[in-house]
């Protein structure tokens, strides 16, 4: 289930914040107290559109995103609403004479853009081009400079809004102001006022620690006071040309939203929808009950709300009955790989428990994790903690800094030393392959932090062992930023005595070389030597990191692997395709290419639409199984390109539509990847890596966090 489900609160005080901006619009308290009205249509009724804004910012943005494709639905569709917007005020613009105004191409565009062509539609363009803006902050600075950014904007805005008495008096600054004010009627809009908001929910989601119920209450009541008093004081003083922008209101909205976050329950489909229709129809009930409602601000009020209310669930109740939208369901697609990242949070746990006193835990998340996808690992790995990521490629590291990565990022292979200022510029660590190579990437002048390889005897990358000179050398090029050394244990899977005792000479001789680096007076930096295996067959080396690969991922790579360590690892991934076609056959008739698969009884055949295009290995042609509901069946015939066959016979409640499972992750399951692999001739690495070229990722809906 989505967090969305369980945020109660949130729908909530989107109803509240509605009411609020009604508030604002009929002034309830003005026949009574001028101060009571002003604190509350000018004070406290202002935490409604920012809180709007914060809630749009806490679902939709975060420094982890595979692509705009969110950013371009919220911008389709809040331009859709704001379209239909502005046609349902064109009547009312119209009587009001807006559009007999001189200027008013100019005055029409600036409306459009900024303040919007009634007076409460600016939310709508400020939402598009505030979060616009706050994407690609986070984007292109992440939360820490990106809130820095949006928080100078909003100060730029503050100075033209409460604190515009600070501008009168200097006249530079005025001729800025007076400038800005051709092109928008207030700074309280998009550019200034909504991106620190956006980006203030988006960060809050981003936080792994919420504040307590006492931490967020005791704040918010804080803020509140402090925000009354700047409000009244400003007010009293008349420093405002507007009263919509607080430096209080930041902390107040901060504190309140993580207070409201606390509220769960069950959702009401009803609210969200009601509240949105609530703000947009209200000055329309306004117009329709000015005549008989205005003798009484509070009467007016309240009848403003009741019908804005009442006519708002009715369209809210009709649009849910009516509407055919459906929650996305993987199932529509002809194949996919789907993840429990449940299960990957507990692998996380289960080897970070098996580490060495001070090691941290790398993620090996080359070749889209093993096929897993790389977004959906690497993304959920960090926010489980995990600071350190090994790749192959630069390709690959650039990927996972534009997915939003923030943590160190190896590149395990070899990278052209022309594009050392991408290094640079992405903050990849490039592993230094052999001393030419270190010399070459020296050469092109451009700061880059690099790992050593050190070859002690699997003898594909690294300085050799008793290369001390070498390594000494290394450190004395002027544009290397020595971050780390390494090796590779090339059999630490095998528990055969003479591959224990070749590993273990691979350990000494590279622990020797790190010892004759302290003798030399080199400087030792991170170290690491164990992958999966390493760590479950050598768990006490004294290292900084393990590069945890194939049991991140819940598997070993064959069937009959027996470690040191036998951890509780889960599988991750489970490998579907739906059954598109059923057809019966005759006794003696053949299937697919080769004929290789000739019927011995009358039988009923499926056809899956998933074959070795999608990575399924060829030659697990008439030994591979599926499993369909409480079935296990065999793949009959040659794996195509894009479709395979099965046998049904027997399976009588098996249809059209049904689920098959190629791949589970299932405990104890007999299709668990090490299996299917081992059928192949092949191991789970291999298998896995070869997933996923055109097969979507998605996350298993009792699994999502």
């Amino acid at each position: 289930m989505s967090r969305e489900r369980y945020d109660t609160g949130i729908d909530w005080l989107r109803l509240a914040a509605a009411i609020l901006v009604i508030a604002i619009h009929t002034s309830p308290l003005a026949d009574f107290s001028e101060t009571g009205n002003f604190i509350l249509t000018r004070v406290l009724a202002r935490i409604a559109v920012p809180f709007f804004f914060i809630t749009s910012g806490y679902f939709l943005l975060s420094r982890y995103h595979d692509s705009d494709r969110k950013l371009r639905h919220f911008l389709k569709k809040t331009g859709w609403i704001y379209g239909a917007s502005i046609l349902l005020y064109l009547p009312l613009n119209f009587r009001n004479g807006y559009f007999s105004q001189s200027q008013l191409l100019p005055e029409l565009l600036k409306d459009l853009i900024f303040d919007g062509t009634m007076y409460h539609l600016w939310y709508l363009p400020a939402s598009m081009l505030g979060m616009l803006i706050a994407w690609k902050l986070v984007e292109k600075l992440d939360f820490s400079k990106g809130l820095v950014m949006a928080l100078l904007l909003y100060l730029v805005g503050l100075f033209g809004d409460s604190y515009y008495v600070v501008v009168e008096k200097l006249p530079l600054l005025k001729a800025f102001y007076d400038r800005l004010f051709e092109l928008f009627d207030y700074t309280r809009n998009g550019l200034f006022f909504a991106p620190v908001f956006l980006m203030l929910g988006g960060f809050i989601a981003d936080e792994r620690r919420k504040l307590s119920s006492v931490e967020a209450g005791v704040g918010f009541l804080i803020s509140l006071g402090l925000l009354l008093a700047e409000a009244l004081i400003l007010h009293r003083h008349g420093f405002q040309r507007h009263d919509s922008m607080y430096v209080f209101l930041l902390p107040a909205m901060y504190f309140l939203f993580h207070l409201v976050l606390l509220w769960k329950g069950r959702r009401i489909p009803l609210l969200r929808p009601a509240s949105l229709v609530v703000y947009l129809i209200h000055p329309l009930v306004i117009a329709a009950v000015w005549r008989f409602s205005s003798q009484n601000s509070l009467f007016h009020f309240g009848l403003v709300c009741l019908l804005s209310l009442l006519f708002s669930f009715a369209m809210a109740a009709l649009w849910l009955r009516f509407s055919f939208k459906k929650p996305h369901n993987p199932e529509k697609d002809r194949a996919y790989i789907e993840l429990n990242l449940a299960n990957l949070t507990h692998n996380v746990s289960v080897l970070k428990a098996a580490l060495p006193a001070n090691a941290e835990l790398m993620g090996v998340v080359k070749r889209e994790a093993y096929g897993h996808g790389s977004y959906a690992v690497a993304t959920h790995l960090e926010k489980t903690g995990v600071k350190a990521f090994a790749v192959a490629t630069i390709d690959e590291g650039i990927a996972l800094r534009r997915y939003g990565i923030r943590g160190e990022i190896l590149i395990l292979g070899f990278t052209d030393v022309r594009r050392a200022k991408e290094l640079k510029t992405y903050r990849l660590t490039q592993t230094l392959i052999d001393f030419p190579y270190a010399e070459k990437l020296n050469r092109q002048k451009i700061p880059v932090s690099v790992h050593i390889a050190i070859d002690s005897g699997m003898h594909r990358l690294g300085l050799d062992t008793d290369d001390l000179d070498g390594v000494q050398k290394l450190f004395q090029m002027k544009h290397l930023r020595i971050q780390g050394i390494f090796t590779h244990l090339c059999c630490a899977d095998s528990r055969k005595p003479e591959d224990i005792s070749f590993t273990r000479k691979q350990i000494r001789s590279f622990y020797g070389l790190i010892s004759q680096m302290e003798t030399a007076g080199l400087p030792i930096p991170k170290i690491h030597l164990q992958s999966s295996y390493g760590l479950l067959n050598y768990p006490d080396l004294p290292c900084d990191y393990v590069r945890a690969g194939i049991s991140l991922y819940g598997v070993f790579s064959s069937p009959d692997d027996r470690t040191l360590l036998q951890p509780k690892l889960r599988p991750v991934l489970a490998l579907k395709a739906k059954v598109v076609l059923i057809r019966e056959i005759s006794r003696g008739e053949t299937v697919g290419y080769g004929r290789t698969f000739r019927a011995e009884r009358n039988s009923r055949i499926a056809i899956l639409p998933i074959g070795y295009g999608d990575g399924l290995p060829r030659n697990l042609s008439g030994k591979a199984m599926v499993r369909i509901s409480t079935h296990l069946l065999p793949v009959i015939g040659r794996i195509c390109m894009d479709q395979l066959a099965i046998d049904l016979t027997g399976a009588d409640d098996v249809s059209v539509g049904d689920t098959a499972i190629l791949i589970d992750n299932a405990e104890n399951s007999p299709l668990l990847a090490p299996n299917v692999a081992a059928l192949s001739g092949s191991i789970s690495n291999e298998l896995l890596c070869r997933l996923g070229a055109r097969l979507p990722v998605v996350i298993a809906e009792e699994a999502k966090v």
